[in-house]
């Protein structure tokens, strides 16, 4: 971390703190268990005001955080990088002492005044500023990106997915986290704009600077993001086929006007196809945006980042912008209640993808993204754990988590599960999660959180099946299903296995010449007669996720060209 200039520094011994150190552990893994006085309170609001300086690539922060106790609370536990110095606090107006304040790891409590009973509303006040954490290589790094455009203007940008909230206000860093409503009040150099979260509800300039005004309900707390730059807009509506209107907005870089016309183009037909496979726009009454960004992208809450060069896919579309809009259905909507669950969010994004292609395309263009999927599947740890998890547990392989595989091998579980239980249960069960009914409209639902279990109660309940069988082998476990083969006197004989065994009745289609034959595999066994000189393919239309031994073979000889060249 830079040192902050003596100006900024005089406050830092209220944090008990120094602006030096890098940040905790404990900062940089979002995630990590709730204290329990966070677990007491329901977040009802934050009004946020930021001044964002590229000049000294500083911040300086006024939250006001307001609270209702579920139970009577000593004190106030949020989260705040400890290298962003306190300059004050209150409650209620009250000015809190310093020993009334203390940040020793990026957990900040403030003691109350006096102690408030269950049912009391109370807002507490905090004024902090400093040098924010830099974003080493966003977005798979948290934290500002300080760029420049092509003549110098400042580009500046955050993310913060895998550090959390905290890395530039006070927040509870954790999926269930949510306030219930944030006000925004961002101020920057003039001419600089601010594209941000949820409704524009204004902007003032005096002396120099700008101060945007946004504001928007339940933001997912990484999906909060600053977005400043010398800004251009394009703006239309889209007619939903829910019977209300959405507003589009996307704001990009001057000299971009025909790469972002022909980008704000794919918006209309992206926004009918999740509408009509899962259901409304979540965020109607606020807004579809899109930002130019230093950074590759990141599903921040009605304000996707996208920095991908408006470079489209051999597939004819720009796969980035889709990804990125599908969070607002899986992560901004339906949010993973704990970070164990992270496939709900990129399992469901990325099978989203194919199912685009299938309908944009056709079929080669959807098996050629579903192939692209399972090369990629690594299988070294289940998707789901079953332990409370943080995020980068999840995404890097380097500490047992599942990294790639949430997306890949995500989608596959989500394309063999549909396969097998149908269009009608599987999307039901989706629109349950991610709304909660089956009968989403327009202005009738709230974002919720899910989870595995969750899912697979609402995917029993369509099908009118108990699947656990399934979500133990593809979840829970690191290995896929194997299936061996047998052939003997005329019969292919066919047995699943799985490692650690355990029971898997997964039904398998057999193309026998040019007739196919379905095997129930009710118990995990199947048999079928073979002519003379058949030409036999197992699964012809790749509808099971399973273990392939070609598959395996290639990926060994990928990695021992990749550490050939390390």
């Amino acid at each position: 971390m830079t040192r902050l200039p003596l100006y900024l520094a005089v406050s830092a011994a209220l944090a008990g703190c120094a602006t030096t150190r890098a940040p905790t552990d404990f900062t940089i893994n979002s995630g990590g268990p709730r204290a329990p006085e966070q677990l007491a309170v329901t977040f009802e609001k934050v009004n946020l005001a930021l001044r964002v300086d590229p000049a000294s690539k500083s911040i300086r922060g006024d939250a006001a955080l307001t609270f209702l106790l579920k139970e009577p609370l000593t004190r106030i536990a949020v989260e705040l990088d400890r290298n962003l110095p306190i300059d004050s606090a209150s409650v209620d107006g009250v000015a809190l002492a310093p020993n009334a304040i203390s940040n020793p790891e990026g957990r900040l409590y403030l003691t109350l005044p006096t102690p408030l009973p269950a049912g009391a509303r109370t807002t507490v006040r905090i004024q902090y500023h400093g040098m924010p954490t830099v974003a080493k290589k966003a977005p798979w790094d948290g934290g500002f990106t300080w760029s420049q455009t092509k003549d110098g203007q400042p580009w500046i940008a955050t993310t913060v997915e895998g550090e959390g909230c905290d890395l530039f206000w006070p927040c509870i860093d954790h999926p269930t986290g949510k306030p219930q409503l944030i006000d925004l009040h961002i101020s920057v150099p003039a001419p600089l704009v601010v594209a941000g979260n949820g409704v524009a509800t204004g902007m003032e300039e005096k002396d120099g600077w700008r101060t945007y005004n946004w504001r928007a309900k339940n933001p997912s707390t990484y999906g909060v993001a600053l977005n400043i730059g010398p800004y251009e807009t394009l703006s239309a509506d889209y007619a939903s086929r829910y019977g209300n209107t959405i507003p589009l907005r996307m704001w990009y870089l001057k000299g971009h006007d025909k790469e972002a016309q022909g980008l704000f183009s794919e918006f209309k037909p992206m926004l009918d196809f999740f509408e009509s496979r899962i259901g409304p726009y979540p965020f109607g009454d606020e807004k579809m945006g899109v930002v130019e960004t230093p950074h590759l992208g990141m599903e921040h809450q009605t304000i996707n980042a996208y920095g991908n060069g408006y470079v489209k896919s051999p597939l004819g579309y720009d796969w980035l912008l889709h990804h990125e809009l599908s969070h607002e259905w899986f992560g901004n909507q339906m949010t993973n209640a704990d970070w164990d669950d992270m496939w709900l969010h990129e399992g469901f994004g990325s099978y989203m993808q194919p199912l685009y292609m299938e309908s944009l395309r056709g079929e080669m263009e959807f098996q050629s993204a579903l192939f692209e999927f399972r090369k990629q599947v690594s299988n070294k740890a289940p998707v789901v754990s079953g332990k409370s998890q943080r995020i980068e547990d999840i995404y890097k392989e380097e500490r047992g988590g599942p990294g790639l595989d949430i997306y890949v091998k995500g989608a596959l579980i989500l394309h063999t599960l549909r396969n097998l239980i149908g269009d009608e249960p599987f999307f039901t069960a989706t629109r349950r999660m991610v709304y909660g009914t089956n009968t989403p409209a327009p202005g009738s639902f709230q974002p919720r959180w899910s989870s595995s279990k969750e899912f697979i109660q609402f995917a029993n309940e369509a099908s009118g099946r108990d699947l656990q069988w399934f979500f133990d082998a593809y979840l829970y476990r690191a290995a896929l299903p194997e299936l061996v083969e047998e052939r003997d006197a005329g019969k292919l004989k066919l047995t699943w296995k799985l490692k650690d065994g355990g029971a898997f009745p997964m039904p398998l289609e057999v193309r026998i010449n040019n007739r196919i034959e379905k095997l129930a595999m009710s118990d995990g066994h199947g048999e079928v007669a073979l002519p003379p000189n058949a030409l036999v393919t197992i699964d012809p239309l790749s509808r099971v996720l399973r273990q392939q031994n070609h598959i395996d073979e290639w990926k060994a000889i990928e990695d021992k060209k990749k550490k050939d060249k390390q």
